[in-house]
């Protein structure tokens, strides 16, 4: 007796869910891997940062350091949790990602125009992680089957 097996159809819908999820995957990883190199060069105290005096949200520049360098740990965790499809990833995601936006926000006078960039990237990840409905993903992990994410 010979079993055999079909594959589900593959949708238009699934494809775009599929790739939207790995592209803010991947942004999310350099998000995080930018954030931490970020976060060690100001833990380093290096003279690439410009200080602003009277700033409001003045911290020290080994604060903001750190926590650059937590949120980018934390976002490169998420990011291989996306990659595996995982329920926690995409709304850890997008918490991350607006943390990301915060952080950059508040430190934009110590390093301005890569602040506005890491900002925009982390809009776009906010924005691929919402606009993919659940169950319309592909597995990532090799085998084509819908799962609920």
């Amino acid at each position: 007796m010979t079993a055999t097996h079909t594959r589900p159809a593959h949708t238009a819908r699934q494809e775009w869910a599929t790739g939207l999820t790995v592209f803010a995957a991947v942004m999310l990883f350099l998000v995080g891997l930018l954030d931490v190199l970020r976060g060690i060069m100001a833990i380093a105290e290096d003279d690439i940062f410009v200080t602003t005096p009277h700033y409001l949200f003045e911290f020290d520049l080994t604060s903001w350091g750190w926590i650059h360098l937590v949120l980018g740990a934390i976002a490169v965790i998420v990011s291989i949790g996306l990659l595996r499809t995982a329920p926690w990833a995409r709304v850890t995601g997008v918490a991350i990602a607006g943390l990301v936006i915060i952080a950059n926000f508040l430190s934009m006078p110590y390093y301005p125009l890569w602040s506005v960039v890491m900002i925009t990237i982390s809009g776009f990840i906010i924005w691929a992680l919402c606009v993919v409905q659940r169950g319309n993903l592909f597995d990532l992990s090799g085998e084509r089957t819908p799962r609920d994410v």
